[in-house]
């Protein structure tokens, strides 16, 4: 029977996403954002579950990058699908163009899953972070309205995650394998920092906690390959 929890806890990841893509495509980004947060926390669990367990399988990992399609890819697409359409946009067919998200999300995925480099970190942004920075956008726009409304700086956006998405830049992973502080330091400090970022300016701090994420990134490998030499 516990071969079945971890796989359970990546259907609930599923059935988050696609709760939050029926609220993107009626406008309701804010709620969006709510069941990408709801499907981010199932999928750390997920993993964790299986190694606690001793119950991983070929066909949970392959669950879970289908869970993340929908959850992680799909869905921040709708996003800014929708947020282009508020945008001002000049072509009826702009908006579209949001949905390269989805397509470098889909080619994320399939690269991470055939990648065995990273089978501790990533090379390239993840997905779940991804998304948490596009659906921030929706929140940031309630304060700078003129600064989202601009369909010039979301396609900049789109352009530059898809980028991301499939980089050879090396990202740490957030999963713990245990909670042993020297191994885990940089993890900690992140989220440490992430969350008091989170706790003054809430959904606005997901921009300043992705640019964190990449260069505590950068200093984490670079200092990991001094130490080799």
């Amino acid at each position: 029977m516990k071969k079945y929890i971890p796989n359970a806890i990546t259907c609930a990841n599923l059935f988050s996403g696609c709760i939050g893509i029926v609220f993107a495509f009626k406008g309701d980004l804010e709620t969006a954002a709510y069941f990408v947060i709801l499907s981010g926390i199932f999928d750390f669990f997920d993993g964790m579950v299986a190694r606690f367990l001793n119950v991983k399988s070929a066909i949970g990992k392959d669950l879970d990058s289908l869970a993340d399609m929908v959850s992680f890819g799909f869905l921040p697409g709708v996003v800014m699908f929708q947020l282009l359409k508020l945008s001002d946009y000049t072509s009826d067919y702009l908006p579209y163009f949001g949905f390269l998200i989805t397509i470098f999300s889909a080619l994320r995925l399939a690269k991470f899953n055939n990648d065995e480099r990273q089978t501790e970190d990533f090379i390239g942004l993840n997905t779940p972070m991804n998304t948490l920075f596009i659906c921030s956008l929706s929140f940031i726009g309630r304060d700078y309205p003129g600064v989202i409304g601009s369909s010039f700086l979301l396609l900049g956006i789109t352009a530059l995650t898809a980028f991301l998405l499939v980089s050879e830049i090396k990202i740490f992973s957030l999963k713990f394998g245990e909670l042993s502080w020297t191994r885990n330091k940089i993890k900690f400090i992140f989220l440490m920092i992430s969350a008091l970022l989170i706790a003054f300016l809430n959904f606005a701090a997901i921009p300043f906690v992705l640019v964190l994420y990449i260069g505590m990134s950068f200093l984490h490998f670079r200092s990991s390959s001094s130490k080799l030499l």
